[in-house]
């Protein structure tokens, strides 16, 4: 009996001291779609970052601590995505690589602010959320990705240049993202001479679009330039095909996924979208890369600008000596980050500077630049 109890009592030491242990460890979060229409989007931001925490941990982590990561679950929802925020929160995060959609990342930039928490997010391309916190004086929002007004403007030059005198449908999903890149696309259009003959919204979630293929197919519509997701992206020209409308899809950065392809099958061939130069070709990823193929796992999207963000995150907190919002921001708003997708640097509104936009087009199940 006598042994049992010391059996029991050094049992609970162990784990005593394993909790101290991880309570040592610095707590970061990754929180994106893990679920719903757009979980393919999220796992390429988990993917992104657990190699990277794992790759900062193997060389001794930040600051002499170990980083715990986090995972929280936004559905793409803003709803949700403040649920979540408060969650990490909650749990005593110092960083968050996060949110994938613009409009879970603009109502939960404001949970992180009012906790002191630094938030980078790989993916969230709509001008608001940093402009909006730049005017609010809030220094907590940073982006390792590009903006709308920059992508929107590469793409509206492209269709202005391109299809002269052809009749260009805009369409959106209302959510920040779509209609957001829609917009700024549109916008650019416009400038450089060419009108659209439509401007239609549809609702994310929609599953039947009969009746806008219709519409467009009255319309003599040549190309369909669409701001949104995936998921719809997909179905609309599918269903294009089914109904004999052959005009040009193009789309954005969220078409940048192999689950485009599954919705689509032979239908996407030839479908055209913007994203920056591909990262999984910048010298500095390819052992990341290799790594990850190894896993079987192709670190498409935006798999490497979250492992960027807490690479930029760890290379902050280690200029600056501390895990404090203030310090983080300061440090990174002066300096540049050799990251995996090459060198970032930030303005003071938090936005990457010098941010680049190509066209990439679907073949035969596969993606590449024009």
């Amino acid at each position: 009996m006598r042994r049992s109890a010391l059996c029991i009592i050094f049992a609970m030491m162990l784990g005593i001291g394993a909790g101290a242990a991880k309570a040592q460890d610095t707590s970061i979060a990754v929180v994106g779609p893990i679920t719903g229409s757009n979980a393919a989007l999220g796992e390429q931001m988990t993917r992104g970052a657990k190699m990277a925490v794992a790759d900062i941990n193997a060389k001794g982590g930040v600051l002499g601590k170990k980083l715990n990561l986090i995972l929280a679950d936004d559905a793409c929802d803003p709803k949700q995505a403040v649920a979540a925020a408060n969650d990490v929160v909650g749990k005593k995060v110092v960083f968050v690589a996060g949110h994938y959609c613009s409009s879970s990342s603009i109502p939960a930039s404001a949970v992180y602010n009012e906790a002191g928490v630094l938030q980078m997010t790989p993916a969230s391309t709509n001008p608001a959320l940093t402009d909006d916190a730049a005017k609010k004086g809030w220094n907590n929002v940073f982006r390792a990705c590009g903006r709308d007004d920059v992508q929107g403007g590469t793409a509206g030059k492209y269709l202005a240049d391109r299809f002269k005198g052809k009749r260009v449908a805009i369409v959106h999903d209302k959510t920040a993202y779509g209609k957001g890149i829609a917009d700024e696309t549109k916008k650019a259009m416009n400038a450089a001479g060419l009108n659209e003959t439509m401007y239609e919204a549809i609702t994310q979630g929609d599953k039947d679009f009969s009746a806008l293929i219709s519409k467009m197919k009255q319309a003599n519509i040549d190309v369909i330039y669409y701001g949104g997701y995936q998921t719809e992206a997909g179905l609309i020209v599918r269903q294009a095909r089914d109904q004999g409308l052959q005009a040009q899809l193009i789309g954005a950065d969220a078409l940048v996924t192999e689950e485009f392809w599954k919705i689509t099958g032979p239908a996407g061939e030839g479908t055209l979208m913007t994203f920056p130069p591909d990262p999984r070709n910048v010298p500095a990823a390819k052992a990341v890369v290799d790594k990850f193929m190894a896993e079987g796992y192709n670190p498409e999207g935006y798999t490497l600008y979250t492992y960027a963000a807490i690479q930029a995150f760890a290379a902050a907190a280690e200029k600056a000596k501390s895990v404090k919002l203030d310090d983080l921001s300061k440090a990174l708003k002066s300096m540049t980050v050799d990251t995996v997708i090459g060198p970032l640097s930030w303005d003071k509104k938090g936005d990457v500077t010098d941010p680049k936009y190509v066209f990439y087009i679907w073949k035969a199940g596969k993606y590449a630049e024009m």
